[in-house]
């Protein structure tokens, strides 16, 4: 990475009662850098994302984002500084109530108050952007397969040129090809708006395939960095037991007898 930080992570920490979640995070993410964050269930990925957006409040440290702290901003500052993200939730968490092209246009109807019409026009453009036709945008959100979901999920993330965009388990509950086509999609959207990228993720075939670098958490610090395409020889034990699948190794799973 060169250059200054897009979103600047130091000391970030969290607890809820005596669980701490986040110990010390530090983590820095490039402008148009596409960093992946990894690490087991519970290890803390979802909190710190959720802190970088402002909807959890850390216990300490700082989070600059282009070189501005935004822990201490107020709520106007705070709903002013989200303008800049986009978000691909992971169950696409689309409105049934609304049209497919009325999902992808809410932010800019309802965040920026959009006319209906302009805001119908980039829904559709967007839609375009991730291979779906016109009559689609017409269709409601259950008529639609999982992987078409997802997909009307990620037109809605970059429905308003966003600066930094947040992918949350991007190919949960999605097959192996449908994953690789969403996974497609992210790498071609990103490029294409010259976002900054943060996604959380299980998936090691998504994190290969979509990140620049990749960072994994475990109790609540980062520990261990580096180029995506380094991961597989790592050296350090605890990153080689997870992208492996491994029951064995120094991450010990909690596991009560029956």
């Amino acid at each position: 990475m060169s250059g200054a930080p897009k979103i600047e992570v130091r000391g970030l920490k969290k607890a809820f009662g005596r669980k701490v979640v986040l110990d010390g995070i530090d983590l820095d993410i490039g402008v148009g850098e596409s960093v992946v964050v990894i690490g087991g269930s519970g290890t803390g990925k979802s909190v710190l994302v959720k802190c970088i957006l402002g909807i959890i409040e850390p216990d300490a440290g700082s989070i600059k984002i282009d070189g501005q702290e935004v822990t201490t901003l107020s709520r106007g500052k705070r709903e002013a500084l989200l303008e800049k993200f986009g978000m691909l939730f992971q169950g696409a968490a689309l409105f049934d109530s609304l049209l497919v092209w009325e999902n992808v246009a809410f932010g800019l109807i309802q965040g920026r108050g959009m006319e209906r019409n302009a805001a119908k026009k980039i829904a559709f453009e967007k839609l375009a952007a991730v291979g779906l036709g016109a009559e689609v945008g017409e269709l409601r959100p259950a008529e639609l397969s999982g992987g078409m979901q997802k997909r009307v999920g990620l037109a809605r993330a970059i429905a308003a040129t966003p600066e930094i965009i947040i992918f949350d388990e991007p190919t949960t509950g999605l097959d192996p090809i449908m994953g690789d086509v969403i996974n497609d999609l992210i790498v071609k959207c990103v490029r294409d708006l010259g976002a900054t990228a943060i996604s959380i993720t299980h998936d090691m075939a998504s994190a290969h395939k979509i990140a620049d670098r990749i960072a994994m958490i475990y109790k609540g610090r980062i520990i261990w960095t580096g180029a995506a395409k380094t991961i597989d020889n790592s050296g350090n034990p605890y990153v080689d037991q997870f992208i492996h699948g491994r029951a064995d190794g120094p991450i010990q799973m909690e596991v009560r007898a029956l």
